[in-house]
């Protein structure tokens, strides 16, 4: 378990903002024809009003010269003149002038539950992998619907949410796990009480039709997109909907788009592959021990973990860090290969005597209360996407059986993975039935990039996800598994993307690349 505009248009952009979406008349979306209708509405709206840029809000830690604003769009498309909604949306102008520009660049960055508002940053920052990019391309950023700055929504009290320790994922018995079925019904019920209004609408054709809105009141005829983790999927499902409204589209870290995974089944295809990259993680820390000092062996840095996890269940660290905190902490490490030196200095330190660290780590900060209600929403908006988008299995004994046969083999995630999704089974809410993903005619080349031991988007997503969009490119980052392939240094995959976003062209085949750079491990301070 994710980046100009202008309010005069000219008629072949109203054009573009008024084209219909194919998908829909194929019949793909239960009841598309009045969305499809809507979003053409709200689409000619939008694209007539513009969006009204302002300085950014202080505590939106977004500097000048980035712009903020926001965009309208209807709750329910099938009713374009009922209840609305508002996103936020921000963007940095292209750096190269008006004769290099090429029009906005929107990104996304996964979630569901993620917020898109840094993508102009990597212009204010000087990422330098996205110099060239920013030359041709505005960035642009935005919360999804029920995130963040745009309406959003809630599930608990957000100081609530973050308290701690909870109870260890793992059951040890039947009373355990009645417990924790019990904490997710009122989770499902606590979303209801209050944001029951916007749940039914919080689904990842919403997003992406949310997003065609936004490209028109970008004064764009033609849409940009990158996406990342999950933002894969919504690009996948905009490539459906709006095949002909695609200029250029790259997805990174693919979630599998396929009705039989989402979401239920790829929740546990996580947890395999979550077990793998783990112990890429803990072989490295060993490979590392003059550093760590954890272990030697990979045997050796597992059987720590297990040490470390025991004592934190029988006697929380500080009080507040217990098992379900340190997965929360170490997960990141599978994650991402930028948390490898971090995590492991921080459990390194712990085991030198500096508990504090990892307390800090690990633990919940209650006086940040920016930073928790952040939280909290993230984690309600991926729980209520992912509820809403398809339908899960409603009978406990389907989720015993699958979660304790996994466990087995793959016991990192498996367990903490299965509470956080759990209310999806009394969600309360209608569930809807996935879109079928696949785009032909008149879809340009896309560009999907992937790492092959991803644990988060396993690659047998992009594999799906290449297979269904006809005419894309897949790049594949062999024996690597950080999440966000873009993000990453690797000469292969940048100078691919670049010549993508930049000229349209991409190799005649797919093409395999090494590596990135391991981590170079750093000494606890």
């Amino acid at each position: 378990m994710l980046g100009a505009a202008g309010s005069v248009l000219t008629g072949a952009l109203v054009a573009g903002a008024l084209a219909t979406p194919m998908a829909s008349a194929k019949g793909r979306v239960p009841g598309g024809a009045a969305e499809a209708a809507g979003v053409r509405i709200a689409a000619a709206r939008a694209a007539e009003a513009g969006i009204d840029w302002q300085d950014c809000p202080a505590d939106w830690g977004l500097e000048k010269p980035i712009q903020c604003g926001y965009v309208t769009v209807p709750l329910d498309y099938a009713k374009p003149d009922g209840r609305t909604i508002k996103l936020a949306v921000d963007r940095i102008g292209n750096t190269g002038g008006a004769a290099e520009r090429q029009g906005a660049l929107i990104y996304n960055p996964g979630g569901p539950g993620g917020s898109g508002l840094k993508f102009p940053r990597r212009v204010t920052t000087k990422n330098p992998l996205w110099t060239k990019t920013s030359r041709a391309y505005d960035f642009v950023g935005f919360d999804p619907r029920g995130v963040g700055h745009s309406t959003a929504i809630s599930c608990v009290d957000p100081q609530e949410y973050v308290k701690a320790p909870k109870a260890d994922p793992v059951p040890d018995s039947e009373a355990d796990k009645r417990a924790q079925r019990k904490l997710a019904k009122e989770y499902a019920r606590g979303c209801k009480e209050r944001s029951g209004w916007m749940l039914p609408y919080l689904t990842t054709p919403n997003t992406a039709r949310d997003i065609d809105v936004i490209r028109a009141a970008l004064g764009e005829k033609k849409l940009n997109y990158l996406g990342v983790s999950y933002g894969t999927y919504i690009g996948g499902v905009y490539a459906t909907l709006f095949p002909t409204h695609v200029r250029r589209m790259i997805v990174d870290s693919v979630v599998n788009p396929s009705r039989e995974k989402i979401w239920y089944q790829a929740n546990l295809d996580q947890d395999i592959a979550f077990e793998t990259r783990w112990k890429d993680w803990t072989a490295w820390v060993a490979r590392n021990d003059a550093t760590y000092h954890i272990g030697d062996t990979q045997a050796k840095v597992q059987k720590r973990w297990e040490t470390l996890r025991a004592a934190a269940k029988k006697h929380p660290i500080g009080g507040v860090v217990g098992p379900a905190e340190l997965v929360g902490f170490f997960q990141s490490a599978p994650y991402y290969d930028s948390s490898w030196a971090p995590v492991a200095a921080v459990w390194s330190a712990y085991l030198a005597g500096d508990e504090q660290r990892l307390v800090e780590a690990a633990g919940p900060d209650l006086s940040d209360t920016a930073g928790n209600i952040a939280s909290e929403n993230g984690n309600a908006v991926y729980t209520a996407v992912e509820c809403v988008d398809a339908r899960w299995p409603s009978d406990w004994r389907t989720w015993d059986r699958d979660n304790t046969r996994l466990h087995r083999n793959y016991p990192f995630m498996t367990w903490a993975n299965a509470w956080m999704n759990l209310p999806c089974a009394t969600w309360g809410v209608p569930q809807r039935t996935p879109l079928e993903v696949g785009a032909s005619k008149g879809l340009p080349t896309t560009l999907i990039v992937q790492s092959t031991r991803d644990a988060a988007t396993p690659y047998d997503g992009a594999v799906e996800l290449h297979k269904r969009l006809k005419g894309s490119r897949l790049i594949t980052e062999k024996d690597a598994g950080s999440h966000g392939v873009t993000g990453l240094v690797n000469p292969c995959v940048n100078d691919r993307v670049d010549a993508y976003l930049l000229t349209g062209e991409v190799d005649a085949q797919d093409v395999a690349c090494g590596p990135h750079a391991t981590p170079v491990p750093a000494a606890a301070k």
